[in-house]
């Protein structure tokens, strides 16, 4: 019951993660490197997103 529940959050935020790296203003071919890092790595990925990128994605990939 609790691995469903952390799957379906997981799959939550990486999709929320991924629509939110699609709105930046950077190139399509780092946007879409970043979403398939993302999805790929799962949970690790949301987290190093969520952590680091976020606020530094326009900045290192303009």
């Amino acid at each position: 019951m609790v691995a469903t529940i952390a799957y379906v959050v997981g799959v939550i935020l990486g999709v929320v993660a991924v629509l939110e790296i699609l709105s930046q203003p950077i190139n399509i071919l780092s946007k879409i490197l970043i979403s398939v890092l993302v999805v790929i790595t799962s949970w690790v990925g949301i987290a190093v997103y969520y952590l680091f990128l976020r606020g530094n994605l326009t900045r290192w990939f303009r």
